[in-house]
Protein backbone atom coordinates (compact mmCIF):
# COMPACT_ATOMS: atom_id res chain seq x y z
CA UNK A 1 0.00 0.00 0.00
CA UNK A 2 2.90 2.38 0.77
CA UNK A 3 4.36 1.69 -2.67
CA UNK A 4 1.04 2.31 -4.37
CA UNK A 5 0.60 5.54 -2.38
CA UNK A 6 4.02 6.77 -3.43
CA UNK A 7 3.30 5.91 -7.04
CA UNK A 8 -0.06 7.65 -6.93
CA UNK A 9 1.40 10.73 -5.26
CA UNK A 10 4.22 10.88 -7.78
CA UNK A 11 1.73 10.55 -10.60
CA UNK A 12 -0.40 13.40 -9.22
CA UNK A 13 2.64 15.67 -8.91
CA UNK A 14 3.56 14.99 -12.50
CA UNK A 15 0.03 15.64 -13.72
CA UNK A 16 -0.14 18.93 -11.74
CA UNK A 17 3.13 20.00 -13.25
CA UNK A 18 1.85 19.19 -16.69
CA UNK A 19 -1.33 21.22 -16.09
CA UNK A 20 0.75 24.22 -15.02
CA UNK A 21 2.79 24.01 -18.17
CA UNK A 22 0.00 23.18 -20.61
CA UNK A 23 0.57 26.24 -22.65
CA UNK A 24 4.23 25.46 -23.31
CA UNK A 25 4.49 21.63 -23.20
CA UNK A 26 4.76 19.77 -26.47
CA UNK A 27 3.23 16.42 -27.40
CA UNK A 28 6.49 14.51 -26.96
CA UNK A 29 6.97 15.75 -23.40
CA UNK A 30 3.44 14.74 -22.51
CA UNK A 31 3.91 11.18 -23.76
CA UNK A 32 7.21 10.79 -21.90
CA UNK A 33 5.72 12.03 -18.64
CA UNK A 34 2.76 9.68 -18.90
CA UNK A 35 5.08 6.76 -19.62
CA UNK A 36 7.17 7.49 -16.51
CA UNK A 37 4.03 7.64 -14.37
CA UNK A 38 2.74 4.37 -15.81
CA UNK A 39 6.06 2.62 -15.20
CA UNK A 40 6.04 3.56 -11.50
CA UNK A 41 2.49 2.24 -11.09
CA UNK A 42 3.32 -0.99 -12.94
CA UNK A 43 6.34 -1.61 -10.72
CA UNK A 44 4.21 -1.05 -7.62
CA UNK A 45 1.60 -3.55 -8.77
CA UNK A 46 4.29 -6.10 -9.61
CA UNK A 47 5.83 -5.88 -6.11
CA UNK A 48 2.43 -6.19 -4.45
CA UNK A 49 1.65 -9.23 -6.61
CA UNK A 50 4.88 -10.92 -5.58
CA UNK A 51 4.25 -10.25 -1.90
CA UNK A 52 0.73 -11.65 -2.17
CA UNK A 53 1.95 -14.77 -3.94
CA UNK A 54 4.54 -15.45 -1.25
CA UNK A 55 2.09 -14.88 1.57
CA UNK A 56 -0.56 -17.32 0.30
CA UNK A 57 -0.19 -21.13 0.25
CA UNK A 58 0.21 -22.51 -3.25
CA UNK A 59 -2.01 -25.37 -4.32
CA UNK A 60 -0.95 -27.64 -7.13
CA UNK A 61 -2.72 -30.58 -8.65
CA UNK A 62 -0.44 -33.28 -9.96
CA UNK A 63 -1.23 -36.21 -12.24
CA UNK A 64 -2.78 -38.03 -9.30
CA UNK A 65 -6.09 -36.24 -9.70
CA UNK A 66 -7.27 -34.53 -6.53
CA UNK A 67 -3.96 -34.58 -4.65
CA UNK A 68 -3.28 -31.10 -3.21
CA UNK A 69 0.34 -30.52 -2.31
CA UNK A 70 0.18 -27.21 -0.46
CA UNK A 71 0.86 -27.46 3.26
CA UNK A 72 -2.61 -26.22 4.21
CA UNK A 73 -4.54 -27.68 1.29
CA UNK A 74 -7.25 -30.23 1.92
CA UNK A 75 -6.84 -29.75 5.67
CA UNK A 76 -8.77 -31.60 8.38
CA UNK A 77 -9.97 -30.20 11.68
CA UNK A 78 -8.94 -32.13 14.79
CA UNK A 79 -11.42 -32.26 17.67
CA UNK A 80 -11.35 -29.48 20.27
CA UNK A 81 -11.10 -32.15 22.96
CA UNK A 82 -10.22 -35.83 23.04
CA UNK A 83 -8.34 -38.03 20.62
CA UNK A 84 -8.91 -38.90 16.98
CA UNK A 85 -10.02 -42.56 16.83
CA UNK A 86 -8.12 -44.58 14.23
CA UNK A 87 -9.38 -48.08 13.40
CA UNK A 88 -7.08 -50.65 11.79
CA UNK A 89 -9.18 -53.24 9.98
CA UNK A 90 -7.33 -56.55 9.97
CA UNK A 91 -7.84 -60.21 9.22
CA UNK A 92 -5.65 -63.24 8.51
CA UNK A 93 -2.64 -62.62 6.23
CA UNK A 94 -2.68 -58.85 6.89
CA UNK A 95 0.66 -57.49 5.62
CA UNK A 96 2.48 -56.25 8.70
CA UNK A 97 4.14 -53.09 7.36
CA UNK A 98 0.85 -52.02 5.78
CA UNK A 99 -0.73 -51.43 9.19
CA UNK A 100 2.27 -51.27 11.55
CA UNK A 101 3.88 -48.49 9.47
CA UNK A 102 0.87 -46.14 9.75
CA UNK A 103 0.36 -47.26 13.37
CA UNK A 104 3.84 -46.06 14.28
CA UNK A 105 3.30 -42.76 12.47
CA UNK A 106 0.10 -41.96 14.34
CA UNK A 107 1.60 -43.16 17.63
CA UNK A 108 4.64 -40.88 17.30
CA UNK A 109 2.75 -37.63 16.70
CA UNK A 110 3.37 -35.17 19.53
CA UNK A 111 1.26 -32.06 20.00
CA UNK A 112 2.50 -29.65 22.70
CA UNK A 113 -0.11 -29.19 25.42
CA UNK A 114 -1.77 -32.57 24.86
CA UNK A 115 -1.18 -34.99 27.71
CA UNK A 116 -2.02 -38.00 25.54
CA UNK A 117 -1.20 -38.53 21.91
CA UNK A 118 -3.67 -36.96 19.46
CA UNK A 119 -4.64 -40.34 17.97
CA UNK A 120 -6.34 -43.27 19.67
CA UNK A 121 -5.39 -46.49 17.87
CA UNK A 122 -7.24 -49.81 17.90
CA UNK A 123 -7.72 -52.93 15.79
CA UNK A 124 -11.02 -54.28 14.49
CA UNK A 125 -11.84 -57.67 12.99
CA UNK A 126 -14.66 -60.18 12.62
CA UNK A 127 -13.90 -61.62 16.05
CA UNK A 128 -11.50 -60.98 18.91
CA UNK A 129 -9.97 -64.40 18.40
CA UNK A 130 -6.27 -64.32 17.46
CA UNK A 131 -5.47 -63.79 13.81
CA UNK A 132 -2.19 -64.52 12.06
CA UNK A 133 -0.78 -61.66 10.04
CA UNK A 134 1.68 -62.16 7.21
CA UNK A 135 4.69 -64.13 8.39
CA UNK A 136 2.77 -65.68 11.27
CA UNK A 137 2.57 -62.78 13.73
CA UNK A 138 -0.33 -63.43 16.12
CA UNK A 139 -2.61 -60.50 16.87
CA UNK A 140 -5.64 -60.30 19.13
CA UNK A 141 -8.03 -57.65 17.75
CA UNK A 142 -9.34 -55.07 20.22
CA UNK A 143 -12.90 -55.02 18.87
CA UNK A 144 -15.29 -56.75 16.54
CA UNK A 145 -17.31 -54.97 13.88
CA UNK A 146 -20.29 -55.23 16.20
CA UNK A 147 -18.80 -53.23 19.09
CA UNK A 148 -15.97 -51.12 17.64
CA UNK A 149 -15.97 -47.39 18.45
CA UNK A 150 -16.85 -45.09 15.59
CA UNK A 151 -13.61 -44.11 13.82
CA UNK A 152 -12.58 -40.84 12.23
CA UNK A 153 -9.75 -42.58 10.36
CA UNK A 154 -9.81 -46.12 8.98
CA UNK A 155 -6.67 -47.97 7.84
CA UNK A 156 -7.13 -51.02 5.57
CA UNK A 157 -3.98 -53.08 4.90
CA UNK A 158 -3.53 -55.87 2.37
CA UNK A 159 -5.09 -59.02 3.82
CA UNK A 160 -7.18 -62.08 3.04
CA UNK A 161 -10.57 -61.99 1.36
CA UNK A 162 -12.82 -59.57 3.29
CA UNK A 163 -15.95 -60.82 5.00
CA UNK A 164 -19.37 -59.35 4.33
CA UNK A 165 -19.32 -57.90 7.85
CA UNK A 166 -16.03 -56.13 7.17
CA UNK A 167 -17.27 -54.57 3.94
CA UNK A 168 -20.49 -53.44 5.58
CA UNK A 169 -18.67 -51.90 8.54
CA UNK A 170 -16.23 -50.00 6.32
CA UNK A 171 -19.07 -48.81 4.10
CA UNK A 172 -21.19 -47.57 7.00
CA UNK A 173 -18.32 -46.11 9.05
CA UNK A 174 -16.93 -44.17 6.10
CA UNK A 175 -20.06 -42.03 6.07
CA UNK A 176 -18.58 -40.24 9.10
CA UNK A 177 -14.81 -40.60 8.69
CA UNK A 178 -12.37 -37.85 7.87
CA UNK A 179 -10.21 -40.36 6.01
CA UNK A 180 -10.69 -43.98 5.03
CA UNK A 181 -7.35 -45.16 3.67
CA UNK A 182 -6.11 -48.38 2.14
CA UNK A 183 -2.52 -49.54 1.83
CA UNK A 184 -1.15 -51.83 -0.87
CA UNK A 185 -3.75 -54.39 -2.02
CA UNK A 186 -6.00 -53.18 0.78
CA UNK A 187 -7.36 -51.16 -2.15
CA UNK A 188 -9.13 -54.35 -3.27
CA UNK A 189 -10.98 -54.43 0.06
CA UNK A 190 -11.94 -50.77 -0.20
CA UNK A 191 -12.98 -51.22 -3.83
CA UNK A 192 -15.26 -54.10 -2.92
CA UNK A 193 -17.28 -51.81 -0.68
CA UNK A 194 -18.27 -49.86 -3.80
CA UNK A 195 -17.00 -46.62 -2.27
CA UNK A 196 -14.26 -46.19 -4.88
CA UNK A 197 -16.62 -46.45 -7.84
CA UNK A 198 -15.90 -43.67 -10.37
CA UNK A 199 -13.08 -42.36 -8.17
CA UNK A 200 -9.31 -42.30 -8.53
CA UNK A 201 -7.15 -44.81 -6.68
CA UNK A 202 -3.85 -46.64 -6.67
CA UNK A 203 -2.56 -49.92 -5.27
CA UNK A 204 0.56 -52.09 -5.13
CA UNK A 205 2.34 -51.92 -8.49
CA UNK A 206 2.30 -55.70 -8.81
CA UNK A 207 -1.52 -55.66 -8.61
CA UNK A 208 -2.24 -53.02 -11.25
CA UNK A 209 -3.35 -55.59 -13.84
CA UNK A 210 -5.90 -57.51 -11.74
CA UNK A 211 -7.12 -54.32 -10.06
CA UNK A 212 -7.81 -52.60 -13.38
CA UNK A 213 -9.52 -55.69 -14.73
CA UNK A 214 -11.61 -56.32 -11.62
CA UNK A 215 -12.64 -52.69 -11.08
CA UNK A 216 -12.85 -51.00 -14.50
CA UNK A 217 -15.00 -48.19 -13.07
CA UNK A 218 -12.14 -47.02 -10.81
CA UNK A 219 -9.57 -44.65 -12.33
CA UNK A 220 -6.31 -46.45 -11.55
CA UNK A 221 -3.33 -44.12 -11.06
CA UNK A 222 0.01 -45.73 -11.87
CA UNK A 223 3.11 -44.09 -10.47
CA UNK A 224 1.30 -42.46 -7.53
CA UNK A 225 2.64 -42.78 -4.00
CA UNK A 226 -0.90 -42.19 -2.83
CA UNK A 227 -4.16 -40.82 -4.21
CA UNK A 228 -6.77 -38.76 -2.34
CA UNK A 229 -10.36 -38.48 -3.53
CA UNK A 230 -12.80 -36.96 -1.09
CA UNK A 231 -12.50 -38.71 2.27
CA UNK A 232 -11.01 -41.77 0.57
CA UNK A 233 -7.27 -42.28 0.13
CA UNK A 234 -5.30 -45.17 -1.34
CA UNK A 235 -1.56 -45.79 -0.98
CA UNK A 236 0.76 -47.83 -3.15
CA UNK A 237 2.54 -50.85 -1.77
CA UNK A 238 3.98 -51.48 1.66
CA UNK A 239 6.05 -48.46 2.75
CA UNK A 240 3.68 -46.12 0.89
CA UNK A 241 1.34 -46.46 3.86
CA UNK A 242 3.85 -44.59 6.03
CA UNK A 243 3.77 -41.68 3.60
CA UNK A 244 -0.01 -41.61 3.43
CA UNK A 245 -0.21 -41.67 7.25
CA UNK A 246 2.20 -38.72 7.43
CA UNK A 247 0.03 -36.95 4.88
CA UNK A 248 -3.00 -37.49 7.15
CA UNK A 249 -1.02 -36.04 10.08
CA UNK A 250 -0.16 -33.04 7.89
CA UNK A 251 -3.82 -32.52 7.01
CA UNK A 252 -4.77 -32.46 10.70
CA UNK A 253 -1.86 -30.61 12.26
CA UNK A 254 0.19 -29.03 9.47
CA UNK A 255 3.45 -29.73 7.73
CA UNK A 256 5.69 -28.78 10.64
CA UNK A 257 4.13 -31.44 12.89
CA UNK A 258 4.34 -34.06 10.13
CA UNK A 259 8.00 -33.21 9.48
CA UNK A 260 8.77 -33.42 13.20
CA UNK A 261 7.06 -36.81 13.35
CA UNK A 262 9.10 -38.10 10.42
CA UNK A 263 12.26 -36.69 12.01
CA UNK A 264 11.59 -38.40 15.34
CA UNK A 265 10.97 -41.68 13.50
CA UNK A 266 14.24 -41.17 11.57
CA UNK A 267 12.16 -41.61 8.45
CA UNK A 268 13.85 -39.89 5.52
CA UNK A 269 11.23 -40.62 2.87
CA UNK A 270 9.79 -37.57 1.13
CA UNK A 271 6.90 -39.28 -0.64
CA UNK A 272 4.31 -37.92 1.78
CA UNK A 273 4.99 -34.44 0.40
CA UNK A 274 4.79 -35.55 -3.23
CA UNK A 275 2.03 -38.02 -4.12
CA UNK A 276 3.43 -38.40 -7.64
CA UNK A 277 6.83 -39.66 -6.46
CA UNK A 278 6.24 -43.29 -7.47
CA UNK A 279 6.97 -42.68 -11.15
CA UNK A 280 9.39 -45.60 -11.25
CA UNK A 281 6.25 -47.79 -11.21
CA UNK A 282 4.41 -45.81 -13.87
CA UNK A 283 5.99 -47.65 -16.80
CA UNK A 284 4.39 -50.87 -17.98
CA UNK A 285 6.74 -53.86 -18.47
CA UNK A 286 6.01 -56.08 -21.45
CA UNK A 287 5.98 -59.84 -21.36
CA UNK A 288 8.81 -61.32 -23.45
CA UNK A 289 10.01 -64.81 -24.24
CA UNK A 290 13.00 -64.30 -21.94
CA UNK A 291 10.98 -62.79 -19.10
CA UNK A 292 7.36 -63.87 -19.43
CA UNK A 293 4.57 -62.45 -17.31
CA UNK A 294 1.40 -64.24 -16.35
CA UNK A 295 -1.30 -62.90 -18.72
CA UNK A 296 -3.93 -63.22 -15.99
CA UNK A 297 -2.30 -61.39 -13.07
CA UNK A 298 0.78 -59.77 -14.62
CA UNK A 299 3.26 -61.41 -12.26
CA UNK A 300 6.69 -62.85 -13.06
CA UNK A 301 6.69 -66.52 -13.91
CA UNK A 302 9.40 -69.15 -14.29
CA UNK A 303 8.84 -70.87 -17.65
CA UNK A 304 10.78 -73.90 -16.41
CA UNK A 305 8.19 -74.76 -13.78
CA UNK A 306 5.09 -72.65 -14.54
CA UNK A 307 1.85 -74.10 -15.95
CA UNK A 308 1.46 -73.26 -19.64
CA UNK A 309 -1.04 -73.08 -22.47
CA UNK A 310 -0.65 -72.59 -26.20
CA UNK A 311 -3.13 -70.29 -27.89
CA UNK A 312 -2.97 -69.34 -31.56
CA UNK A 313 0.61 -70.48 -31.77
CA UNK A 314 1.80 -68.48 -28.73
CA UNK A 315 2.84 -70.07 -25.45
CA UNK A 316 1.60 -68.47 -22.26
CA UNK A 317 2.89 -69.19 -18.75
CA UNK A 318 0.96 -68.79 -15.51
CA UNK A 319 1.59 -68.21 -11.83
CA UNK A 320 -0.77 -70.99 -10.82
CA UNK A 321 -3.08 -73.66 -12.10
CA UNK A 322 -6.02 -71.43 -11.21
CA UNK A 323 -4.71 -68.71 -13.52
CA UNK A 324 -4.25 -71.26 -16.27
CA UNK A 325 -7.87 -72.41 -15.89
CA UNK A 326 -9.05 -68.80 -15.96
CA UNK A 327 -7.10 -68.18 -19.15
CA UNK A 328 -8.20 -71.40 -20.86
CA UNK A 329 -11.85 -70.55 -20.19
CA UNK A 330 -11.64 -67.25 -22.12
CA UNK A 331 -8.22 -66.72 -23.73
CA UNK A 332 -9.38 -63.83 -25.93
CA UNK A 333 -9.86 -61.82 -22.77
CA UNK A 334 -6.16 -62.06 -21.92
CA UNK A 335 -4.19 -62.26 -25.17
CA UNK A 336 -3.70 -58.47 -25.19
CA UNK A 337 -3.78 -57.99 -21.44
CA UNK A 338 -0.38 -59.63 -21.10
CA UNK A 339 1.12 -56.69 -22.97
CA UNK A 340 0.05 -54.45 -20.10
CA UNK A 341 1.28 -56.63 -17.26
CA UNK A 342 3.34 -55.27 -14.42
CA UNK A 343 6.06 -57.34 -12.83
CA UNK A 344 5.88 -57.70 -9.04
CA UNK A 345 8.73 -58.26 -6.67
CA UNK A 346 6.96 -59.55 -3.58
CA UNK A 347 6.04 -63.24 -3.69
CA UNK A 348 4.52 -63.10 -0.21
CA UNK A 349 1.80 -60.78 -1.59
CA UNK A 350 0.85 -63.23 -4.31
CA UNK A 351 -1.42 -65.29 -2.11
CA UNK A 352 -3.13 -62.22 -0.76
CA UNK A 353 -3.68 -60.79 -4.24
CA UNK A 354 -5.23 -63.99 -5.50
CA UNK A 355 -7.54 -64.25 -2.52
CA UNK A 356 -8.69 -60.70 -3.17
Amino acid sequence: MVIIGIAANRGCEMIAAMNARTSSINRKDLVNAAARSGLIAALALFVIGQLSANAAPIETTGSSGNNKQAGKANSLKPPAQGQIPVAFVISDAAVIIDFCGPWEVFRDVNIPGLEDGPFRLYTVSDTTSPIHAGGGMQIIPDYTFANAPAPKVIVIPAQSKPSAAMLKWIRESTKNTDVTMSVCTGAFVLAKTGLLSSKAATTYHGAFVPFARQFPDIRLKRGARFVEDGNLATAGGLSSGIDLALRVVERYYGRDVAQKTAYNMEYQGQGWMNPDSNQVYASVPVSTAEHPLCPVCGMDVDPKTAPMSVYKGTTYYFCSDDDKKTFDAAPDKFVTADKKAVSPSRTDLMTSNKKL
